[in-house]
Parts: structure tokens; sequence; C-alpha cells
């Protein structure tokens, strides 16, 4: 459950003090007066009234923004899971209330009080507290922790980069996991679960281009968009999520992509070849996992525990590098995308919280 508060009120941010105007000014306070900002800008504010969430698109102050060195102007966020889950009463995700969702987002820098990031500098932004307990990328403007930024690579827009987002960087984590633990193509075909959503068909693109023979499993119609997208082989979700009894099934994969989780790690984790690895980033399909010590300890599979949320800014950089230059997805369009404005944001919440998402939806916060 959230904690409960309300937007900050003029001269009064989350976690600041009233500015002492005979003192020496502060960093907080110098975006005051910062005529780039606007006084009021759009903003999505979700906030919790017992057991629902007004998901409201609003007009806020500048005063009400968070207090921290970096402030963005927002051109680009995107759709994820953990946004519905952060506007969704039993969610168990947003840790404060009011919020301004949205886990990612991309524009260009206004102000940064460290002095690291030039005004008009492309940037993004996502994972460690954005759109949970720092408001985020729903909003035209954002302030964030200078920690918290990358400067957008080179040859990398800021639309290309929500249409990757934290979706994409954590399948490219995913990815880069299972090479590191010696997955190549000649090793045999890989299962990328959950394949409809933004990681897994995401995933299922990287894998491809990468040379790999992608099998891709859905529960969703319209799977045969994921074949153009390069996956070799479809399974329906029932294939792929059954509990068994037995502790180790038929050798297929010599690795996964599990943004799924539960009983889907466990067909995942059972079937996986001698050797090979499943990288677990979700958890949509539950939190327990039905299995044995087995395929770990008889065939040596390994599970790779995907984090995007905390991964350190330098490797932020060097993964947002490879999606700009060699592991860019070469159809970068083909992956779903869908574009809508802020105020229809709310809405598409509503739609993914459900199940009914497909691919990448991306908001155009500045049209």
């Amino acid at each position: 459950m959230p904690r409960r508060g309300s937007l900050p009120q003029p001269r009064l941010r989350l976690g600041s003090l009233h500015a002492d105007p005979t003192g020496p000014r502060k960093a907080s306070d110098a975006f005051d007066v910062t005529p780039q900002i606007p006084d009021t800008f759009q903003a999505l504010v979700a906030t919790q009234r017992g057991h629902e969430v007004d998901r409201t698109l609003t007009a806020i102050g500048r005063e009400q923004l968070p207090d921290s060195e970096v402030t963005i102007r927002v051109s680009w966020s995107s759709i994820n899971y953990k946004d519905a889950l952060a506007v969704s009463p039993d969610g168990n995700v947003a840790q404060i209330s009011p919020l301004i969702p949205g886990i990612d987002l991309a524009g260009e820098v206004v102000e940064d009080l460290s002095g690291n990031l030039e005004p008009g500098r492309p940037v993004l932004v996502h994972g460690y507290g954005l759109g949970v307990s720092h408001h985020g990328g729903f909003a035209e403007y954002a302030r964030v922790p200078a920690e918290w930024v990358v400067p957008m690579p080179s040859g990398l827009q800021s639309r290309d980069a929500m249409i990757l987002g934290t979706a994409g960087f954590t399948a490219a984590l995913s990815v880069l996991a299972l090479e590191h633990a010696g997955l190549t193509p000649e090793q045999g075909p890989v299962l990328v679960a959950g394949a409809m959503g933004g990681v897994g068909c995401v995933a299922v693109q990287l894998l491809a281009q990468r040379g790999y023979e992608v099998w891709a499993s859905t529960g969703k119609p319209d799977a045969e968009w994921l074949l153009d997208l390069g996956a070799a082989g479809l399974l329906t979700r029932e294939e792929t999520s059954q509990s068994s009894t037995r502790p180790l099934e038929r050798q297929r994969w010599a690795g996964c992509v599990d943004p799924v989780g539960g009983s889907t790690t466990g067909y995942a984790v059972r079937t996986t070849r001698y050797g090979g690895a499943v990288a677990l980033s979700g958890l949509t399909g539950g939190v327990d996992i039905d299995l044995t010590v087995h395929p770990f300890i008889l065939r040596g599979v390994s599970v790779l525990g995907i984090d995007s949320v905390q991964t350190p800014v330098s490797r932020r950089q060097e993964v947002w590098q490879r999606l700009a230059t060699d592991m860019r997805p070469h159809r970068l369009e083909e992956l779903g995308v869908r574009e809508i404005a802020l105020s229809d944001v709310a809405a598409t919440l509503g739609t993914v919280a459900a199940g009914l998402g497909r691919g990448r939806t991306i908001v155009n916060v500045a049209p």
C-alpha cells in the first residue's frame, strides 16, 4: 500500500523544506525561477483513495516536482506492466500517493545542478524509484537525481529509445546474460516466454537477428506476428505453463528468456538442456515456482536473475550503447508499436492491467 500524502504545495516539495529567502540559495531552489519551465504543465497523477486509485490528467506547478538535480523536458515515455501495477489498488508497486507514474522517460535536459549535463542534452531515465517512489515519466517535465540519468547514445532518438524502453533494456540484459553464461546459436533453440509482451517481443527480434533459432510462447491471439519478428516456431501458453510432477522433462532448450515467472519458469527449467540457462526477469505468471533440485544438479541448469531497476548507471550506459549499435533491433517499428498521447495513458493502463497489451506502446508526451 503506498504512503498517503499530497502533492506538495507551492514552495514545498516532496522531501524539501521552505527556502530561507535571507540565506544562501540551495541547489533545489534554483529551479523555482527557471524561465524555461512553465508555471504549470500537464501530468497524470494517481491518488490512492481507499480501495480505488484515481488517475487524473491535471495541471501541476513546477514547484511540485521532487527535489533533485536534473530537470528534464519529457518528450517520450512508454507503457509497461509495472506502470499498470503502480496505479492498481492491489498492485503493491507504488510507494507514495499521490504519484506521477511512468517508469521510463526520454527528453532533454533543462538544467543540471550537478554540472555534468548541458542544457538541451538528450537523455533517458528508467528504473530506480522512477514512477514508484519518485514522480515519473507521465508528465511534461520531470526532475530526477543526477546519478539516474543516461546520456542518449549517438544515433538513438528519444522516440526509438522509448520503443525499447525498460522492456527493451531488460530483454538486452537477458540476452547478454545468457551469452555470458555460454549460450551460442550452435547450441540449439532458445525459448522466449511471454513473447507478445514488451520484453518478449524485443527478445525475439534480438535473438533472431543474432542467429538463434527462437521459439516464442504466448497465450494471446494473432501470434503469427511473432514469426515476422523472426521466431522459428510458436508455442501456446498452456504448453509452457503446465505443472508437472516430473522433476525433469525432455531436454528442448539451450536457453530461455523468461519475463513471466511462476509455472512458466518451472517448465523452462525442467526442459532446458544440459548446461543451459534461464534468464528470469518477471512475475506476471506468479511468484511461486514448482521445482526440484534435479535440473540444477543433474543437468547443470542455471537460473539467471535479471534486474533492470537497480542496474548501476555505468552498466546502463554500456547496454544502451549496444542497443544503439550492434544490438539495435533492425525493425523497431515492427515491435507492435502503438503511439498514444498523455491524455490516453490512464485508459491504456487499464488495458495493460487486464493482460491485453501487445508489443510496445509509447507515449508522445510533448506532441
